[in-house]
């Protein structure tokens, strides 16, 4: 650990929070050099839906290399890029009555959000874009800039605009209807607000303390960005890929995006892989107008349709998801119940946030896990909520001993923070 003391930036984030050496991985456990076995309820923040090393997947990426099949190809086509969009289609986007053409963007989430950002204002020949308290879209300048965390924005050192903020679902509690407002604000001329390019939603907030928006909420911040004449856009880079049950988050709410936002788990192993959907009447782009030299990663391409073929053929793995979720919440919510009735359980499907209340109890209650052997990140405005992303294939004796570790942690923070 020396040496990144010595030689790594103190831009370094999770070797902080989690100080050990990582040398092997499967499944939902990590191992560490000095023969620590840890459970993760991180999954690479998101990107390691299907576990670590998931042979089956493997096994594919492996094939592929021995082939010498083309890695890398910009955005030329090959054989991987033919094939995943088909699989992709006819699987994920037919199945579900949906239509979009493929944009492969660079690698991040980010990137996919500029290049979605971006084209809506192409589009609509407007800049304004409409983002929500608390999200959050990544952290080059267009992404943060409709991103909420005062911290992230200060830290970019430049004047970040174009977005306009909107209170999320239940910012303002339950009695307002903010959907209800964005409509009121953008159909009065004397608002203030310019009319937008795009509505940019999150259908849960996974920085943002795994805030969970309502069905009806969405499809009313859905027509209002039709009647707008707004492109409605669908960050699903954390929580879709099924995170949330339904390969994509905002299924259960019967919602039909301009453009969705993909990344994280898309790959299905942790492989870079960023791409926008977008409704062809909106694919208003020219030849080489968005590029960027890795794009559509062909080895990220045989992953992803590996996992499309492994889990989501049919219902499935989704429902098992769903069962696995309700397994957790109801855990969680025993341990809020128990331990105090200002906790709070919030999330959806495999993403889960424990509200503290307080920054240091989170952070107390996340390092007492880490030494006990479970990986957990904390979210939120101010860090105050545990957050649960175990890898959707973890098996049930896992995910109750990562839960367990979980409230001993806890204990042990509340009994300090009482004794103080």
């Amino acid at each position: 650990m020396q040496a990144l003391d010595a030689l790594e930036s103190n831009v370094r984030s999770y070797s902080r929070s989690f100080p050990a050496v990582f040398s092997r991985a499967r499944g939902s456990t990590m191992l560490t050099e000095d023969g620590r076995n840890v459970v993760d309820f991180l999954s690479g923040a998101g990107a390691l839906n299907y576990g670590h090393n998931n042979h089956r997947i493997k096994a594919a990426i492996a094939d592929y290399l021995a082939s010498d099949a083309v890695v890398h190809g910009l955005d030329m086509a090959t054989p991987a890029k033919l094939d995943f969009m088909e699989l992709f289609n006819s699987v994920i986007l037919a199945r579900r009555n949906l239509e979009y053409c493929f944009q492969f963007t660079g690698p991040t989430g980010a990137n996919a959000i500029e290049a979605a950002i971006k084209l809506a204002r192409k589009v609509t020949g407007r800049q304004n874009i409409i983002s929500f308290t608390n999200g959050y879209h990544g952290m080059s300048l267009g992404a943060m800039a409709a991103s909420g965390n005062r911290a992230y924005r200060t830290a970019s050192g430049v004047a970040l605009s174009g977005v306009t903020f909107m209170p999320y679902d239940g910012y303002l509690g339950p009695d307002v209807d903010t959907a209800d407002y964005l409509q009121k604000v953008l159909a009065d001329e004397s608002s203030g607000v310019d009319c937008p390019a795009a509505i940019l939603v999150e259908t849960v907030q996974g920085e943002g303390g795994i805030n969970v928006a309502g069905r009806e909420w969405l499809q009313a911040v859905q027509a209002v960005a039709k009647s707008a004449g707004a492109l409605f856009i669908v960050d699903d880079v954390q929580m879709g890929c099924g995170r949330t049950g339904n390969f994509f988050s905002f299924e259960f709410a019967d919602l039909s995006p301009d453009l969705v936002v993909l990344s994280k788990s898309l790959s299905g192993y942790g492989l870079p892989l960023s791409m926008v959907l977008i409704k062809k009447e909106f694919d208003a782009w020219q030849p080489g107008e968005h590029t960027g030299t890795f794009r559509g990663n062909n080895l990220a391409l045989v992953a992803a349709m590996a996992a499309i073929d492994l889990y989501w053929r049919d219902e499935t793995f989704g429902k098992e998801v769903l069962r696995l979720g309700e397994v957790m919440r109801h855990r969680l919510e025993t341990i809020a119940v128990k331990y105090g009735n200002s906790f709070a359980v919030r999330g959806r499907g495999m993403a889960f946030g424990f509200d503290c209340q307080t920054p240091e109890t989170a952070a107390a209650t996340a390092r007492g896990a880490f030494e006990r052997g479970l990986m957990v990140e904390r979210c939120g405005p101010v860090d105050q909520v545990v957050k649960f992303l175990p890898a959707l294939t973890i098996d049930c004796e896992t995910l109750d001993h990562g839960l367990e570790i979980f409230e001993q942690a806890l204990n042990q923070a509340l009994k300090r923070t009482r004794s103080s």
